[in-house]
């Protein structure tokens, strides 16, 4: 990959001359909006809560108490209009697809198309990075060489190889993934594309948000009624965090234009490793959780975690439990028509169910309400996965997609996607 010397710097600038970049290869996804879940929103969870309330917004909540706790005390009502990127309708599914163009792009200026075809790119990913990566290598006619854990589920091992990547299976650890990668690098010269630890993968990831606050402020343009009255854009933004290459690459691309950057995540089994980073003042290294939300499995990058922890441009990170991220899917997808994957559904769990960030927006937002948009990361699962997400659980944290390897073992993926 390009020496982080020689690459732009993380700057808003920066993340617009990525965008210009990647333009002609990506999709400008669409916006979309939901009164019904504004509603929701809006609404304080003891008076959603079919347990101690008069549940009038009809909806099972699964409040900070617990299911069937008391909901009493979570009373919190902030304004909101929320605006949702539909990044589930990306290329490949996701949007990695826009870090991947980037990066390769930027290594092809600097060292070649002929070079890079000839010597080829490898990454080690569990799925989605893995299909984007091969999509851009396909596009420029590059080789690819992709690494994947056996544990990896067979619909993304069958779209990676559909983009014509060469597709080769480790151990789920980082120590038996680098060791293949490595063993690829020597024989074919192939330059690794990370991730999310690289400057070019957080510029390209970055862009999204540039579209976002585009997009919001022309839409008030024309239909101010579907945001808070009297506002022109977007206040704040909420985005999942895994390896932190998109929640970066976001903070990068809004510093300075006044907007607010949240991180989501899932809080099973020490899955929320930035919450409880920022709170310790050290970045965690290494996370082990068998979270629904398999997108945010890893722990934040160095270079993404030297952005997000900086209090200028990261505003704060928010988690949920298990059963919130399945009720925010839930009305995803029913109320919205959004067909999304978990990891896709926490940013909009945290907004519906975390009653510190719902007491923080409505401190700070007052009685004139928010416009906040929710990034929705992207939408690779499968009818079959969500219908067993519903299934009454053996484990409520089990991952209902890929809980079955490609050689039939039940397993759970703990490695980048």
């Amino acid at each position: 990959m390009t020496e982080v010397s020689r690459c732009p710097p993380l700057t808003r600038q920066s993340v617009v001359e990525a965008h210009a970049r990647i333009r002609p290869y990506i999709h400008r996804t669409p916006v979309a909006t939901c009164e019904t879940i504004n509603q929701v929103a809006s609404t304080a969870q003891a008076e959603r809560c079919p347990h101690s309330g008069p549940n009038t917004a009809a909806e099972p909540v699964p409040h900070e108490h617990g299911v069937t706790g008391d909901a009493a005390g979570c009373t919190a009502r902030p304004r909101v209009k929320l605006f949702f990127k539909c990044e589930n309708q990306q290329r490949i599914g996701a949007f990695k697809a826009r870090g991947a163009f980037h990066a390769l792009g930027r290594l092809i200026e600097q060292d070649g198309l002929d070079n890079i075809k000839r010597k080829g790119v490898v990454t080690h990913s569990s799925g989605n990075h893995a299909q984007a990566l091969a999509l851009a290598a396909k596009t420029h006619g590059v080789p690819a060489h992709i690494v994947m854990p056996t544990i990896s589920t067979p619909s993304k091992i069958a779209g990676t190889k559909s983009h014509g990547a060469n597709v080769m299976f480790s151990g789920s650890t980082s120590v038996e993934r680098e060791a293949v990668v490595a063993e690829v690098m020597e024989k074919t010269g192939a330059t690794l594309v990370p991730p999310y630890d690289h400057p070019d993968i957080i510029l390209g990831q970055g862009t999204q948000a540039l579209e976002l606050q585009e997009q919001v402020e022309r839409l008030l343009e024309v239909e101010p009624g579907v945001g808070v009255p009297g506002r022109k854009g977007l206040d704040a933004v909420l985005a999942p965090i895994g390896g932190g290459g998109m929640l970066s690459g976001i903070c990068t691309a809004l510093q300075g234009t006044g907007i607010k950057v949240f991180g989501a995540e899932p809080r099973f089994e020490g899955a929320n490793d930035a919450e409880e980073g920022l709170k310790q003042g050290k970045r965690v290294e290494s996370v082990q959780t068998l979270t629904i939300a398999d997108g945010l499995r890893t722990p934040v990058g160095e270079i993404p975690w030297s952005i997000i922890s900086d209090k200028e441009k990261l505003a704060g990170i928010y988690s949920v439990t298990e059963e919130q991220i399945k009720a925010a899917l839930r009305l995803a997808m029913e109320r919205a028509k959004l067909f999304i994957e978990p990891s896709a559904a926490v940013p909009l769990a945290v907004m519906l169910y975390n009653e510190d960030f719902r007491r923080l927006v409505e401190r700070e937002a007052g009685e004139e309400g928010w416009n906040i948009g929710i990034f929705l990361s992207g939408g690779n699962t499968t009818m079959e996965a969500i219908a067993k997400l519903f299934e009454a659980p053996t484990k409520v944290a089990e991952r209902a997609e890929g809980v079955v390897s490609v050689n039939g073992e039940r397993v759970a993926e703990n490695v980048a996607g």
